[in-house]
């Protein structure tokens, strides 16, 4: 045979199949070193308050070993080439937040969170381990769309018939058990969202009016998503929660441009962004207090009052420095009651220092990036805006509740993910992961036995 043939006959070969990794291996590694990190915390918050290490030491480790274990195992037998990372990442930062959330707990002996927010932990993996086992298929999602939006309303609109809780109708209390019925809205309206525009992405995106440089859908096909969030958004203002509100505008943005490809959307979503704050400002006095506070920090202290709660945090990141005062050594407890919920990132950064919230940060940037990741292998639209918008939903939580601590936008009341008290919270994040981690697997698993992209 020639050379060319030979050439000829080399290109025409069939390619070698590629088996990809699972990669379980890592993942297990990763639960390891988040466990051990956490109970490392656990330790140091002893060791500096009392100077000997915390009874509940071995306890809070192996507890925590065994969720992650059992969630790992879940991962191994229903999602084996499921990314190795969100996991390791959600064990972390709830481990994390037990840490911190027990520290406070030692100044406030008469209102003790840990433990509750342990057992909400443990649901929360509990959840994640049923997702995963369960939902063989994220697409089977995509049927229950609008199951899922009316479930997501009907849990909105339930707080408006209890009493409000620091200014907010977003908490049903009853008989001392409370929930926050709007954490679980953000996923089934994700849902909802995602399934609705991979429905009608083509529409979306080459039909309608052209004004200046921007293309705008009819209004058969943009008016149904566009009601519904407005109708969700409605609620949440009549509720006082516009933490919530700016997340649900924020995703429905991201998902709009996500599905239509047209960067006009971001300017439009943040044009609209700016004036309903305005607007809200103006007319809602518990809006406009917040933003008063936003504007002056230290209006309290200029007139003899104190600090109020932005100032107290601010005072606790400048006390923390590069490298923090180390666990359990800090005063953010000066904060006043939003210490373990709104303002726990004060807590870290403080105890932490600058380098320790940045890698908190770091994580919550990772978890992001490998849900935008599992999202854009997907070849098929549903999969591809549920991975996005959960991820967004993240990123735009983390967003909104750091820059509200440290003085860069008005402070909005929402929980800060995994790390802050809030057992609604925690069970949804942890729902989160697990619909992540499905998504990965099917993202990976499209390739197995064929060439990898």
């Amino acid at each position: 045979m020639t050379k060319a043939g030979s050439t000829l006959a080399a290109v025409g070969a069939p390619v070698r199949a590629v088996r990809l990794p699972r990669r379980r291996g890592v993942e297990l590694s990763l639960l390891v070193l988040a466990v051990l990190l956490s109970v490392y915390g656990y330790c140091a918050v002893g060791l500096a308050r009392s100077g000997t290490v915390p009874p509940g030491a071995v306890g809070y480790g192996a507890g925590l070993a065994v969720l992650a274990l059992f969630a790992h195992i879940a991962v191994r037998i229903r999602a084996p080439y499921a990314d190795p990372l969100p996991l390791p990442i959600g064990v972390l930062l709830n481990g994390l937040g037990l840490v911190l959330i027990y520290r406070l707990d030692l100044e406030t002996p008469g209102d003790r969170a840990a433990p509750t927010q342990l057992v909400w932990s443990t649901l929360g993996v509990g959840l994640f381990i049923g997702v995963v086992l369960v939902l063989r298929d994220h697409r089977v999602l995509q049927r229950y769309a609008y199951v899922c939006v009316v479930a997501a309303l009907v849990l909105l609109a339930l707080p408006i018939l209890f009493p409000a809780v620091n200014g907010a109708r977003i908490w049903i209390r009853i008989a001392g058990f409370s929930i926050q019925p709007g954490e679980f809205a953000k996923v089934l309206l994700a849902v909802f969202f995602a399934a609705y525009l991979a429905a009608n992405r083509s529409a979306l995106a080459y039909t309608g009016r052209r004004l200046w440089r921007l293309q705008f859908p009819t209004g058969r096909v943009l008016g149904p998503i566009l009601t519904i969030w407005l109708v969700s958004v409605g609620v949440l203002v009549l509720e006082r929660d516009l933490g919530t509100s700016l997340l649900f505008f924020g995703l429905f943005v991201v998902l709009l441009y996500v599905a239509t490809g047209r960067t006009g959307w971001i300017a439009v979503g943040l044009l609209l962004a700016v004036l309903g704050a305005v607007a809200v400002g103006r007319l809602e006095p518990h809006v406009g207090g917040r933003i008063e506070d936003w504007l002056h920090p230290f209006a309290t202290i200029e007139a003899g009052q104190g600090p109020n709660q932005l100032a107290q945090s601010l005072f606790a990141f400048a006390a923390g420095g590069i490298l923090g005062t180390g666990l359990g050594l800090g005063h953010s407890i000066l904060i006043g009651f939003a210490t373990k919920s709104d303002f726990i990132l004060a807590t870290a950064g403080e105890e932490l220092g600058l380098a320790g919230l940045a890698a908190i940060v770091l994580l919550y940037a990772l978890l992001v990036e490998r849900g935008y990741r599992a999202g854009l292998a997907l070849r098929e639209p549903f999969g591809r805006l549920l991975a996005v918008g959960l991820a967004s939903i993240v990123a735009l939580q983390v967003f909104v509740i750091a820059g509200g601590v440290t003085g860069l936008i008005p402070l909005t009341g929402m929980a800060m993910p995994f790390l802050a008290q809030g057992g609604s919270s925690v069970v949804t994040n942890w729902a989160i992961v697990a619909l992540l981690v499905r998504v990965s697997d099917s993202a990976r698993s499209q390739y197995d036995g064929r060439e990898a992209p």
